[in-house]
């Protein structure tokens, strides 16, 4: 009997095509060729054994032995669309574990979860705070924030924004006699560092200042400590615009200089490929990119104020 079942390709070709009367509709539909929609078919006749189509003035009709298999395996596919759709309805709900850095989950993601929580009550958000060693997937992770240029393998990964380093200290920093409104005058600061001295150098690149000593001041492993040393007045941090806005927000941070370095890598949300789809993995990474979108519109409004 189940040798005799036709393939599930062919099958998925009859139906769309029968439906729409159309290979062509039926290729759109499935995302393959007209070709391939003509080859499935004819498959699915020789194994038959039955004429199901037939083309009269330009139009595809069916046979009637076609019409009669459409109306039976019509319910079939209508079932298996009903059942998945009480799968991915299923999956909006239970648990998600997000993995991502300890520092854009202590300064960006546990500060913003709340919102979350309140729009999809029904799904459980677990963080694990972990570096991010070889950009993979592990099973027990749903979705992961991964820092880089966005080529991962075997994932599917969406740009959370873009990235700009920006100068920033405490206010308690520029009380004293030394002055900082100018990119040189950093030369009086200790610089921190996040991971290593490139972005320093980078920045100090782009701005053509020389003379400035790079290769001085702490270097922290976490973008949450080196903002943390800048907040008590340890130095000079180049911190990311986003994990540093509500710092800068409450006040605890400013912007001495206008200088931005627009970094090559960002943050991104990443999840497999499989299950891009599943309802609670969509909502967390839908309800992320609203957030960050909903952030940079504001960011580029204060900043068009500021200029006016």
């Amino acid at each position: 009997m189940a040798s005799r079942l036709p393939p599930l390709n062919a099958l998925r070709a009859f139906e769309a095509s029968a439906r729409q009367l159309s290979f062509t509709r039926a290729a759109g539909e499935l995302f393959v060729t007209q070709a391939a929609i003509s080859h499935q078919i004819k498959s699915l006749e020789e194994h038959l054994g039955i004429k199901l189509f037939m083309r009269k003035n330009r139009s595809l009709l069916l046979t009637e032995e076609g019409q009669s298999y459409y109306l039976d395996i019509k319910d079939i596919f209508n079932a298996l669309h009903d059942a998945t759709e009480k799968l991915l309805a299923r999956g909006e709900k239970g648990a998600i574990t997000v993995s991502l850095q300890p520092s854009f989950a202590i300064q960006w993601l546990v500060p913003r979860l709340n919102a979350f929580n309140i729009l999809h009550p029904d799904i459980d958000v677990r963080i694990k705070a972990v570096e991010q060693p070889d950009n993979s997937l592990t099973e027990d992770v749903d979705i992961a924030i991964y820092y880089g240029r966005g080529r991962w393998p075997n994932v599917i990964a969406q740009q959370l924004h873009t990235e700009y380093l920006v100068p920033v200290c405490s206010p308690i920093l520029l009380q004293g006699n030394k002055k900082l409104s100018a990119p040189e005058d950093l030369a009086n600061f200790t610089l921190l560092h996040d991971t290593s001295r490139r972005d320093w150098k980078r920045w100090f690149k782009e701005t053509g200042v020389k003379g400035v000593n790079v290769n001085h001041g702490p270097i922290f492993s976490h973008s949450a400590m080196v903002v943390q040393a800048a907040i008590h007045g340890q130095g000079v941090a180049l911190a990311h615009s986003v994990l540093a806005k509500p710092d800068i927000d409450a006040g605890r941070l400013v912007c001495p200089l206008k200088d931005v370095l627009v970094s090559k890598n960002a943050f991104y949300i990443v999840c497999r490929e499989e299950q891009v789809d599943i309802g609670k993995i969509s909502a967390f990474r839908d309800w992320m990119l609203s957030t960050v979108k909903d952030e940079q519109d504001s960011m580029a409004e204060e900043a068009e104020e500021k200029e006016s």
